[in-house]
């Protein structure tokens, strides 16, 4: 369980996380959602302490993250931030074992190659898995991306907006592959996402940002109503239920 409590983040004096507070259940997919600036990847970056929170305290599993050393929490929490760029020439199963760092050191050992092969066949990148990344479209990379982070093979995944530069296919075997993963092998999984029908259709809990700010928190259900999407976005947007999913219609 991740727990947040009263955290603060500020940029040139304006605070883009305010006095936010919030429980991350073990074992289920938790959404952020909310407009641009709403402070979703703030927030997700101080829970894997990329940045570093002004005030308050972050917990994993009771343990403040703060006094964590970097190759536990390595062990424990693994995140993918919004833009990945790598100047080296890599091969795709090259970038993928780059997750496994924390265990190996570099130094791969059979166990280590496992979790690769088993990354790459998650993310159905086997044929594929030899050519370098500038060789790849956006798509393609992104994938090869996420099958690092579950070469990890952490308990916690973060995830800033993965389904950057994919088709709706690809879209679509990312939230099951995070599904399956989910109630598989019970990992826990953040996501940062600005598709709101993906997150209401493979999310278990959803937490509403704007302004550094949490609007509503809770089970898809309560979040997924068009009287909360309005305060988050400002806009109408109709719900439909179809086959016991809420899709927003706002075109």
């Amino acid at each position: 369980m991740v727990d947040i409590k009263s955290v603060f983040k500020t940029y040139n004096n304006k605070k883009v996380i305010d006095d936010v507070s919030l429980t991350i259940p073990k074992g289920k997919i938790t959404s952020f959602i909310g407009p641009n600036g709403a402070g979703k990847s703030t927030l997700i970056s101080m829970v894997s302490r990329l940045i570093a929170k002004d005030e308050g305290i972050i917990t994993i599993d009771g343990e403040d993250i703060s006094k964590s050393k970097d190759s536990e929490l390595a062990r424990k929490i693994s995140i993918l931030k919004q833009s990945n760029s790598m100047n080296v020439k890599l091969t795709v199963r090259e970038l993928i074992s780059f997750g496994r760092f924390p265990y190996s050191k570099g130094n791969l050992k059979r166990e280590d190659w496992k979790k690769v092969d088993e990354a790459i066949a998650y993310m159905e990148l086997a044929d594929i898995q030899h050519k370098f990344l500038d060789e790849l479209s956006g798509g393609q990379r992104q994938r090869a991306f996420i099958a690092m982070v579950l070469a990890q093979d952490t308990e916690y995944i973060l995830l800033d907006e993965p389904l950057n530069n994919l088709d709706m296919r690809h879209a679509v075997q990312i939230m099951k592959t995070l599904r399956r993963l989910c109630d598989e092998l019970g990992k826990t999984i953040v996501i940062v996402i600005h598709d709101i029908n993906f997150a209401s259709c493979y999310s278990d809990e959803i937490v509403a940002l704007k302004d550094g700010r949490i609007v509503k928190q809770g089970h898809t259900c309560d979040v997924i109503d068009s009287c909360v999407l309005k305060e988050i976005y400002d806009m109408d947007i109709e719900i439909k239920e179809i086959e016991d999913q809420r899709i927003c219609v706002y075109f």
